[in-house]
Order: C-alpha cells, then sequence, then structure tokens
C-alpha cells in the first residue's frame, strides 16, 4: 500500500452508544451515581483517527433528541465528520459497565435492542455518495449481530466499496450476547464480510467461526498463524490479517502482544506489561485506529503492528472509551520515553 501524504479519508459505519458506568470499582448500582461517556466499536476508530490527523468520517444513525445530539457533538470535538449522521425518532443504545478490580472481572450489560440505528433501513444510506474518494471502509461483526436491517446495509456497504476500488477492514467483534438467537446465522454473515476484507482484525477464534475450522495448535501464536493462513488460503482479497493476544495475571495486571502476519510474513511484538489498567474497553479499536494509521503513513510491517500495539496499551491508561493519545505518545512509549513528569 502506498503511503498516504495527506490526510486520509476514512469511513466508519456502525451503532453509537451511551456507555453508563459506576465509579471508581463499584459494583452497578452499589451508590447511587452513574458516569456517562459516548462510544461503540467503530466510533472509537473513527475518533482516534480523527485525534490522528485523518479524515475520518463517522455514518450512523441516532435519535432525534438531546442524547443523540451530545453524541454528535463529543464526536465532533475529536474532529470527526458528523454529517453523514441521520436523526430520527427513537432511543439511544445503551450498555452498561461494570469496572472489574483484582481477580474480579468486568461486566457489560447491552440495553440497545430497538434502537433507531437498529431500525433504520438499509436504503436509507446512499453508499456511493458516502464512500466516494475514501481510502477505506471500516466496519465491525457487532453491525452483523444487531438485526437483519444493520447487517443487510454493512453488506451493501461492503460490496460499494469492493465496486469503488475502497479498501475494508473489518474487525470480528464476536459478541454472543448481542446474536442471542441468531448465532446460527454469524458463521455465514461474517465469512461474507470477511471475504471482502483487506484487514481483517481478528484472532484464531474469530477465523475458526467463519470457515467453520479448528486450529487447536498449542500456542496463541501458533494458532493465529494457522487462522491466518486458512484465511489467506479462502480469502483473496486479503492482505493482512491482525490481532491481540492478552494475558491475565489479574483484571489489573495483564500483558499484551501484537501480531500480524501476511501472505509472506508473520510478525510478532513482544509482550507489554499492563499493571494498574486504569480502563481496557476499547483497546481493541485503538489497536485497529493505530494499525490503519501505520499502514497509510507507510510504515513497514513490524513498526506498523509496534505502533498499533503501543496505541492498544496506552489506550488501558486512559478512562472512557477512547484512545485520546496522539502519535508522538505512541512514539515515545515504543521509545521508551520514561516516567518522569513532562515540565
Amino acid at each position: 500500500m502506498s503511503p498516504v501524504s495527506t490526510p486520509a479519508r476514512i469511513v466508519c459505519f456502525g451503532e453509537l452508544l451511551l456507555r453508563l458506568s459506576p465509579p471508581y470499582h463499584e459494583l452497578l448500582l452499589q451508590s447511587h451515581r452513574l458516569e456517562a461517556r459516548f462510544g461503540g466499536a467503530e466510533a472509537n476508530v473513527a475518533s482516534s483517527l480523527a485525534i490522528l490527523g485523518h479524515h475520518s468520517m463517522m455514518v450512523s444513525a441516532l435519535p432525534a433528541q438531546a442524547l443523540g445530539h451530545a453524541c454528535a457533538g463529543e464526536l465532533r470535538r475529536h474532529g470527526v465528520d458528523t454529517s453523514a449522521l441521520r436523526y430520527a425518532e427513537g432511543r439511544m443504545g445503551l450498555y452498561f459497565l461494570s469496572p472489574g478490580a483484582m481477580q474480579r472481572p468486568a461486566e457489560v450489560l447491552y440495553d440497545r435492542a430497538g434502537s433507531v440505528f437498529a431500525q433504520t433501513s438499509p436504503d436509507a444510506y446512499d453508499w456511493p455518495r458516502l464512500l466516494a474518494d475514501a481510502q477505506w471502509l471500516h466496519v465491525s461483526g457487532i453491525n452483523l449481530a444487531l438485526g437483519q436491517a444493520t447487517a443487510q446495509a454493512t453488506l451493501d456497504a461492503v460490496a460499494t466499496a469492493r465496486t469503488l476500488g475502497v479498501h475494508v477492514s473489518f474487525d470480528g467483534n464476536y459478541r454472543s450476547r448481542l446474536w442471542g438467537e441468531r448465532a446460527h446465522e454469524a458463521p455465514a454473515l461474517i465469512r461474507q464480510v470477511m471475504s471482502q476484507a483487506e484487514l481483517i482484525l481478528g484472532n484464531d477464534r474469530d477465523i475458526a467461526l467463519a470457515l467453520g475450522q479448528s486450529f487447536p495448535q498449542a500456542q496463541a501464536g501458533e494458532r493465529f498463524r494457522a487462522a491466518a493462513c486458512a484465511a489467506f488460503s479462502a480469502w483473496p482479497h486479503l492482505r493482512y490479517v491482525a490481532a491481540t493476544e492478552r494475558r491475565h495475571r489479574n483484571v489489573d495486571d495483564q500483558e499484551l502482544t501484537g501480531m500480524l502476519s501476511t501472505r509472506e510474513h508473520a510478525r510478532v511484538t513482544h509482550a507489554h506489561s499492563l499493571q494498574g489498567v486504569v480502563d481496557r474497553i476499547g483497546g481493541g479499536d485503538a489497536f485497529a485506529a493505530g494499525l490503519l494509521h501505520a499502514l497509510l503513513r507507510g510504515m513497514p510491517e513490524q513498526a506498523a503492528l509496534d505502533f498499533a500495539t503501543a496505541a492498544a496499551c496506552l489506550k488501558h491508561s486512559v478512562p472512557g472509551d477512547v484512545n485520546l493519545l496522539r502519535e508522538a505518545d505512541m512514539l515515545a512509549f515504543l521509545q521508551g520515553g520514561g516516567y518522569e513528569v513532562k515540565r
């Protein structure tokens, strides 16, 4: 891929959510306080890419009321193009995050059924216009899980992107609680999008689900490489498969490793220690945005993977769903910039 000297245009399509979580490490409703933040997988990527200097546009549907307009305002604050957002009567999708601590894992409760985004017809999106002059389209498997309308809209977006020569980035993001009774539909729908993607963000489990195969290798890196080889054999458009591998000592003490495969090479980073994790939600989205940024900048494969993994690691230090840090922060992390106060 040729490096882009001017800000790239990336279109992200997905649901925007309101996240509600108790402060500090309280259990949900342990006290009467909830902190409100906006997020959503594709929106997190769009925000990070805008912060990194790209022209990212968010395509979605929001309720035509205070919550929807506040969410759009938050995206604009990060520099995201919100001109393609649609507004209609209805509700906004919510999720409740009960943060983890020590040996107690975090838990997510979804309340997003019947949201404006889920109810919007696939015909509402003019993909030839929305994708005109775009370099990348980024979508995730969450769209496929939310219902027939959002799944079809995603398939339409991907098909249009292929027709226009727009690169497709797909994050598997399999969420069993979202698929529910439609879980039997997941393999075929995920496979349809993966077959058109040039970048798949997913591990061996995502690819195994799509292909109906198993990868029994003992080590995570071996399973990832085997899954990537199977994906490259199945899908001729595919150029990159990338994922992170997480190891837990407990919720607050983890290790994160980045992995990237092309048809010719397999790359891996060293394991980064993450102690005193502040907020891990959105770490995968930070990784996706970091990798897209690095590829657009023309970084060599290993450097691109290192940068993306640095973005994912640093996201764990930032409250909320979005990685708010800039390129210089990721580069300083990789160069061992130290922990002294920057004055």
